[in-house]
């Protein structure tokens, strides 16, 4: 019965996790300021050890994959058609995200952390000629993003807003001389 103990603190870890979770939720500046501090801190760390390219370039793969996720539609038109409007006639449907913002975030986050983490173990660090696995990483990204952008084009969908937009009424008329 010495497991009740583990499941209670485990238990207890993913509650206080959550809440800081909720809290930190409405902050989406704060967070992906806290990201890009992560961020630098594990290729400062890179840097220095001059190693761990392989965890790295895993990294980078799996981020792009999760980038992917967050600018693809929920639905996908090529296979149940646009659900975006394409003449003005048609109803106006929003665009939603494979991937939404917070969980691209609480994954691209927790992907670094580990990514941090697995420096600390020497035998994560494969030696390899990293100006190739940078290179392909290039190339990978520009194929993939060029594939996207000629989808959103084709299916008129822009997956960024840029705040809520503000309508505004007619113009008061100036009073008549």
């Amino acid at each position: 019965e010495g497991g009740g103990g583990v499941a209670a603190m485990q238990a207890k870890f993913n509650q206080r996790l959550q809440t800081v979770l909720d809290r930190i939720t409405p902050h989406t500046t704060y967070r992906w300021l806290g990201w890009f501090a992560v961020l630098l801190l594990y290729f400062v760390r890179v840097y220095f050890l001059q190693g761990f390219y392989i965890v790295t370039y895993a990294l980078g793969i799996f981020n792009l994959n999760l980038l992917i996720g967050f600018i693809s539609p929920q639905v996908d038109p090529e296979l149940e058609g646009p659900s975006l409007p394409t003449r003005k006639d048609q109803e106006f449907k929003p665009f939603v995200r494979r991937l939404p913002e917070f969980k691209f975030w609480y994954n691209s986050t927790k992907s670094v952390l580990i990514g941090f983490a697995c420096t600390f173990f020497p035998f994560l660090d494969v030696p390899v000629f990293w100006p190739i696995l940078l290179f392909y990483w290039f190339v990978l990204f520009s194929v993939t993003m060029k594939k996207q952008i000629k989808r959103m084009i084709k299916y008129r969908y822009l997956p960024f807003s840029f705040g809520k937009q503000k309508y505004k009424g007619k113009k008061a008329q100036a009073p008549a001389k």
